[in-house]
């Protein structure tokens, strides 16, 4: 997670709570999450809404949107999870100044492995599963509660698929927009692309270029 003026994400303002700080991260990590991801989740939902067999109804535009928000629910929870980690180390990182010039190097560190994660058969097994949601949805009671407990599986499904990415966008700065901008095309790509597995390989390769330059570029500056 990017240092320097990012630290300033993750702290305490004057007369703020943790709380208040905490909440004020997630307000601000989920609608990014969703500019993130609905690139690659809209072609699901159009799926579900067809696996159902109510694309023309009412009923199904309501549980499709269930579906999405039991997704994001999910990405929220995982901001949640991100923000006393972020901020353990923004606190850290003001401490111990020396700790603070290694920030480039261990972002680059964490790239590097992410690029490793994208050319495993695990990232391959999860790119597989998106392909074969819509046998599981027909398979579905089209209710309420299953469509929740779909969009929840999607979501916890997408952050174990993407976590590498995620981690890459979290390194680089989650308030970095370039970084924001490739890792929404990486994902995209890999998902909705009909060689996935290659595509996610090519991203992987790029990553760890990526992550080996920046080191470099650490070490040497």
């Amino acid at each position: 997670m990017a240092g320097g003026q990012m630290s300033m994400l993750w702290m305490r303002m004057p007369g703020e709570s943790w709380a208040g700080t905490a909440t004020s991260f997630v307000a601000m990590w989920t609608p990014m999450m969703v500019a993130m991801m609905l690139p690659s989740l809209v072609p699901i939902l159009h799926r579900y809404r067809a696996a159902i067999g109510a694309s023309g109804s009412t009923r199904g535009v309501g549980l499709t949107t269930l579906v999405a928000l039991g997704y994001y629910a999910v990405w929220s929870a995982l901001g949640a999870v991100v923000f006393p980690l972020g901020a353990l180390l923004a606190s850290v990182e003001q401490r111990l100044p020396a700790l603070a010039r290694a920030t480039p190097i261990a972002a680059g560190v964490v790239i590097v492995i992410a690029g490793v994660v994208q050319l495993t058969e695990w990232k391959a097994r999860h790119l597989a599963w998106d392909r074969t949601a819509s046998a599981r949805v027909r398979a579905m009671s089209p209710d309420a509660g299953a469509a929740w407990r779909h969009g929840l599986c999607l979501g916890a499904h997408c952050c174990y698929c993407c976590a590498g990415l995620t981690a890459s966008l979290l390194a680089l700065g989650v308030m970095n927009l370039r970084a924001m901008v490739v890792v929404t095309a990486a994902i995209t790509a890999e998902r909705l692309t009909p060689a996935g597995v290659r595509t996610a390989r090519a991203i992987g390769v790029v990553g760890i270029v990526t992550g080996a330059l920046l080191i470099a570029r650490a070490v040497a500056s």
